[in-house]
């Protein structure tokens, strides 16, 4: 890399290895805790990229990107932020940031984008967008690799007009990705429209649906419970929209290509639907954001109520452990319960064995699912893709599908477990280095040696 970096970061070791990094890397770097310094640095035409934290002593990083843009309208800014909401994403797209990459991040990674930002040569002024506030009552809040990507995909897509399939189980949030999707969206100030079975019911039905999202948003919740009329109804209302269509949303908890290939969902709605796909993952797929949940709700709490509330450790563990079959939604209720019954500042372990009791599936996330085995573990999911088939056999080369889908997630799994090393990852798997390539090509696996700063 050739180029002068400035780093703005409150955290000393952040700005240490970042200047130790960069300059192996053949740049001259400038480091500094103060956002005011940084925008002298900018003002005085220094630096060919910023790399800059968001929540700085003395203001905040989004909000000095339209400045910087306006000053500097071909300078690449890369954002770092401990701060892991959707809103962080939304903001740093809004404004116009090269890239967004969440704390801890990936060093390797933040190289190659690093070498790309300087490589990439901006010439069209950046637009100044003053980002809006954070939104706190969006629990869109997650600092694990799926959620960012999530956020990462919902900030690229949130002003095309691409329809969007939001998918995932019930409480997870898929009703909130898609009003995010409006509210931060060019159609903000237009109609937000979600969309019930009876309202495509009569002759006048779809017209009239049409008409009052018009150059907003229309979303169909749960769209596989539609039967197959209402389904051939959204097709024809969707083919006559016209101008000044509403964007398409939909939600479903079904896997709706698996109940297509099954003949149980159209084939035509389901491509008008799915321009893009956005999977909202369960809570349990997330552990590491559950207390980052917990406090997010608390806090939420302390406001609405006026009463501080927090977890003894024991509390906290125990609520990581557990499996949250209701996922977000179950979490929020049972902290809302948890703030008004609990008598102390402190929530006990025991007031949350007391709620936990009271709801269902009590199986402990840690160890695996003690007393579980693999095998058996597999069978649920097994079972669980057969059911959703409504008692008709999956579509053919369900074997070959079943494979991929376990056979990517160990990989990945089994390279982060040797850091990227292909040749202990390959040893560890027990097959040959050169099968290891070859799947991880046709998988299209990435694969970055990992080092994890705070």
């Amino acid at each position: 890399m050739d180029g002068t970096v400035l780093v703005a970061d409150d955290d000393r070791t952040i700005r240490t290895v970042l200047t130790q990094a960069l300059t192996r890397a053949g740049c001259k770097v400038h480091a500094t805790s103060s956002l005011m310094t940084l925008m002298r640095w900018v003002e005085e035409g220094k630096g060919d990229l910023v790399i800059s934290d968001v929540i700085m002593p003395d203001g905040n990083g989004l909000d000095a990107l339209p400045r910087i843009s306006k000053m500097r309208p071909g300078l690449p800014v890369i954002v770092i932020s401990a701060q892991n909401t959707i809103m962080t994403a939304i903001q740093a797209a809004e404004a116009e940031a090269f890239d967004y990459l969440p704390k801890p991040f990936d060093l390797p990674d933040l190289m190659k984008r690093s070498a790309r930002a300087l490589e990439q040569k901006r010439r069209a002024p950046a637009r100044p967008v003053q980002p809006r506030e954070a939104g706190d009552d969006l629990p869109l809040v997650g600092r694990t690799t799926a959620m960012q990507a999530l956020y990462r995909l919902v900030a690229r897509v949130m002003n095309t007009d691409l329809a969007v399939l939001i998918t995932g189980e019930s409480g997870t949030g898929k009703s909130l990705i898609a009003k995010a999707i409006h509210d931060f969206s060019d159609r903000r100030s237009q109609p937000f429209v979600v969309a019930q079975a009876s309202d495509l019911a009569g002759m006048d039905g779809p017209s009239a649906l049409m008409s009052r999202a018009r150059g907003g948003s229309l979303v169909f919740d749960e769209i596989a419970d539609y039967d197959d009329d209402m389904q051939a109804r959204i097709v024809r209302m969707l083919d006559l929209a016209g101008d000044n269509a509403p964007r398409i949303m939909a939600t479903s908890q079904s896997d709706l290509s698996a109940r297509m290939e099954g003949g149980n969902f159209r084939q035509d709605l389901f491509y008008r639907l799915s321009g893009v796909t956005l999977h909202v993952p369960a809570l349990r797929e997330r552990v590491d954001d559950i207390p980052l949940l917990a406090e997010h709700f608390l806090a939420r709490g302390e406001r609405d109520y006026g009463s501080l509330r927090r977890l003894s450790n024991d509390a906290r563990e125990l609520i990581r452990a557990y499996s949250w079959p209701g996922n977000v939604r179950q979490l929020e209720n049972t902290l809302r319960r948890l703030m008004v019954t609990s008598s102390e500042t402190e929530i006990t372990k025991t007031e949350v064995e007391a709620v936990l009791g009271n709801q269902p599936a009590m199986e402990p996330l840690k160890g695996g699912g003690e007393g579980e085995k693999l095998s058996a573990s597999v069978a649920r999911h097994l079972k669980r893709y057969f059911d959703l088939h409504g008692g008709q056999l999956p579509p053919a080369g369900v074997y070959q599908r079943i494979l991929r889908e376990v056979e990517m997630p160990l990989i990945e799994i089994a390279l982060d477990a040797t850091a990227g090393n292909q040749a202990k990852c390959a040893d560890l798997l027990g097959i040959n280095r050169n099968t290891l390539r070859k799947k991880i090509t046709d998988l299209d696996i990435r694969v970055t040696r990992r080092r994890k700063l705070m």
